[in-house]
């Protein structure tokens, strides 16, 4: 007989591990008052629309280049992607490498001149001058629903921390977070947004540094660790590449061209370069080749993030146990276990393992690194929300012909009703495996067929204002339908994976992520073909109202380096021999 469900915001409200100390609730009341100070510290220099949604241009490479790699260090990192390893073993360090270094000097060698030069406030705006007003119209409405989405799940990221860990409420949780954003990001724009993602940075550096340094001592190092995963887990678990010859042999049941084609090259190039979370980061660059640069230093901080976030979920696999010192079995966030008989989910991986490691004060450390992180990506999604909103939706369409105060005035609005709305989504979440899972599929949705408008825009000159409309369009619409499709019935996986007569066993080893990746690919492709089909059936821009927005039509201005070690394209590659190393280790 099965017990009665209990709700899961009693669960969430009745469970804890453990009580901070007073010097552990005063680190965390510090950050909270320090970020608030910070909003009022700059409120005065943010009284232009430049100074409010572009910092004022002022920051320099490496002030960018730390803010550009910290927005994206929110939940989507630290508990996503921990909670991920738990899930998928090493694979989960595709993310980091192969999933966003080669798209980040990308952004800084070709796209980055464009939108430097064109001084657009977002990436809709760029497309606004490419392709017209029905462009922006679409990717600003797309765009503004995902960084409202996106901020739930750093919401509720941050509330499971405070559930596993103090056994607070998880509205109160979400509640204070957002309250918290809410106020120095409307006071401060992006410039203190900025400013508390490098002060972010430097916290989770010192704050989760622990728990892999620890872990692997008590593990024996890093061989025997390998050792033990492989001898629970199986060795597919601890492999980059030599395991995804088939979709049967490894634990996302993904295929090499899925990770090649969906993840390194849509959704990766997708999201480094065209979402505007982290691109209006480096617009806020000073110079050229600031703004060039920051995305070079991002890549390489990067790199050694797996560090910190992949590696906890690693060591959880044979280190991680319950009171009676057995092994601890985490289960998938909305699952029964989860949400009816108190069990922990991947997602509560890396608070589990603080709780493991660190003691007073140093926990106080971590738990408030993990908040910095949350509440980081709460306010970069949140601000980037608000520019969009403004510029692209509020002033194209609703009041045109406003003064600067106005506008400025609608972005602190803004950031206030968009907290409020993303509140409502951060419920959405718990409907997932996993929070990378969600996330990943919202970068299918609305990331993969953006990047297919953006880089033909910018590469093509024969791509027309309706090409580039219609491929937007048609490419979001397939990619919500594939999602519909699987989600009706999983054994239309097989099409997606182009395996038609896959077996029984192939369908159910192909996991959420690895559908994510080919359904974000599909959407990529049919975007692409549409804007190439239509461009060609309507009349082409003239190429005069180019000049500035696509390669071939721009004399791209000189960035000033002229040594060798100035160059951005040097660290470039320095940057690429060493990913190629690190892949081959651990192949």
């Amino acid at each position: 007989m099965h017990a009665a469900p209990i709700p899961a915001v009693l669960l969430l409200a009745t469970t804890h591990l453990i009580r901070l100390a007073p010097i552990d609730i005063a680190i965390l009341l510090f950050y909270f008052a320090m970020v608030i100070f910070i909003g009022f510290y700059v409120k005065g220099s943010t009284n232009t629309s430049e100074q409010f949604f572009l910092a004022g241009r002022e920051m320099t490479a490496w002030v960018a280049g730390l803010s550009f790699v910290s927005a994206n260090l929110g939940a989507l990192e630290l508990m996503g992607w921990a909670g991920s390893a738990y899930q998928y073993g090493i694979l989960a360090t595709h993310w980091y490498w192969i999933g966003a270094i080669p798209a980040m000097l990308f952004l800084s060698i070709v796209m980055m001149p464009f939108y430097y030069i064109s001084k657009t406030h977002s990436v809709p705006g760029y497309l606004q001058l490419r392709f017209g007003e029905r462009a922006r119209g679409l990717s600003g409405v797309c765009f503004a629903f995902m960084t409202l989405l996106m901020a739930g799940v750093d919401m509720y990221a941050m509330a499971v921390v405070m559930r596993v860990v103090l056994g607070w409420n998880i509205n109160f949780s979400m509640w204070v977070s957002a309250i918290t954003v809410a106020i120095y990001v409307m006071l401060g724009g992006l410039r203190s947004a900025i400013i508390n993602e490098v002060l972010q940075f430097v916290l989770i550096w010192a704050g989760a540094m622990l728990i892999p340094i620890l872990g692997l001592i008590e593990a024996g190092g890093w061989h025997k660790l390998m050792a033990q995963i492989s001898q629970r887990m199986g060795s597919q678990y601890t492999h980059l590449w030599s395991t995804t010859g088939s979709f049967a042999a490894n634990p996302m049941g993904v295929h090499w061209t899925g990770l090649v084609f969906g993840l390194g090259f849509v959704i990766s190039f997708g999201y480094w370069t065209t979402d505007f979370l982290v691109v209006q980061r480096v617009l806020s660059a000073n110079s050229l080749r600031s703004a060039r640069m920051a995305p070079i230093i991002g890549s390489a901080f990067k790199m050694f993030v797996p560090f910190f976030v992949i590696l906890p979920g690693l060591l959880a696999l044979v280190l991680l146990k319950d009171p009676s010192g057995h092994l601890m079995h985490l289960y998938p966030d909305g699952s029964p276990e989860v949400l009816h008989q108190g069990a922990h989910s991947f997602n509560e991986v890396l608070p589990l393992m603080m709780v493991r490691y660190l003691g007073p004060g140093l926990l106080g450390l971590g738990i408030t690194a993990l908040i910095a992180g949350f509440m980081s990506g709460m306010a970069g999604n949140v601000s980037a929300f608000s520019t969009v909103w403004t510029y692209d939706i509020y002033r194209a369409y609703i009041k045109k012909k406003a003064a600067d105060a106005h506008y400025v005035l609608m972005g602190r609005w803004s950031t206030i009703i968009g907290m409020a709305i993303a509140i409502g989504t951060a419920y959405l979440v718990r409907h997932s495996a996993s929070i990378m899972d969600y996330v990943q599929e919202l970068f299918s949705f609305f990331i993969a067929p953006l990047f297919g408008t953006v880089i033909l825009g910018m590469l093509w000159k024969r791509a027309t204002k309706a090409g580039g409309f219609w491929g937007l369009l048609t490419g979001t619409v397939a990619s919500v339908a594939m999602w519909e499709m699987v989600r009706l019935n999983k054994a239309n996986i097989r099409f997606m994976i182009l395996q038609p007569h896959a077996s029984a066993d192939t369908i159910l080893r192909v996991q959420a992520m690895a559908a994510n990746l080919y359904r974000a690919a599909w959407a990529w492709l049919i975007c692409v073909a549409v804007t190439v089909v239509v461009s060609y059936c309507t009349k082409p821009t003239p190429e005069a109202q180019l000049n500035g927005l696509v390669y071939g039509c721009t004399v791209l201005p000189s960035d000033g380096a002229t040594k060798l070690y100035e160059k951005p394209i040097f660290w470039a590659i320095v940057v690429v021999t060493v990913l190629f190393i690190l892949n081959l280790w651990l192949w």
